[in-house]
C-alpha cells in the first residue's frame, strides 16, 4: 500500500515538491555559510519524493544543538522556509477537494511544517 501511495504521491506533486526543496539546496550550496541548510533541504527533498512509510520526528539534542537548530531554523524560515511552506500549503489545498487527495494533503501539511522548522528533526522509517 505504501508504495502505491508513494507513486501515486510521486506523479501528483511529489516530484515538483522535491525539486523545490532540491532548488533550495542548491542556493544554499551557493556559499560555505548556507551548507548546513544545504543539507538539510537536500535530506527534506530525498524524504519528499517518497514519504509515505517514514515519518518525521524531533532529533535529541543537547541544549547548545537546541539553541543552533532554533538559530539555523529561524534563518531558514526568512529567506527559504516560507516560499516552500506556501508552496506545499497551496498543493494540500488543491489535494483536500477530493476525498483521495486527502492523506496527500495531510503530507503536503507535514511538509509545510518542516518547512519553517527543518533543524532538530530527523527522518525514520515508521516501522
Amino acid at each position: 500500500m505504501r508504495t502505491l501511495a508513494n507513486l501515486i504521491w510521486f506523479v501528483f506533486g511529489g516530484f515538483v515538491s522535491a525539486l523545490a526543496w532540491f532548488l533550495a539546496g542548491l542556493l544554499a550550496a551557493i556559499t560555505i555559510i548556507g551548507l548546513p541548510w544545504a543539507v538539510a533541504a537536500f535530506r527534506i527533498g530525498a524524504f519528499t519524493l517518497w514519504p509515505f512509510g517514514r515519518q518525521i520526528v524531533d532529533q535529541p539534542e543537547s541544549s547548545l544543538g537546541q539553541a543552533s537548530s532554533a538559530l539555523g531554523n529561524l534563518v531558514w524560515a526568512v529567506l527559504a522556509g516560507w516560499w516552500l511552506a506556501l508552496a506545499h500549503l497551496l498543493a494540500a489545498v488543491a489535494l483536500a477537494v477530493t476525498l483521495i487527495g486527502i492523506p496527500f494533503a495531510w503530507q503536503h501539511i507535514k511538509l509545510a511544517q518542516l518547512s519553517f522548522f527543518p533543524f532538530g528533526k530527523m527522518i525514520v522509517d515508521a516501522d
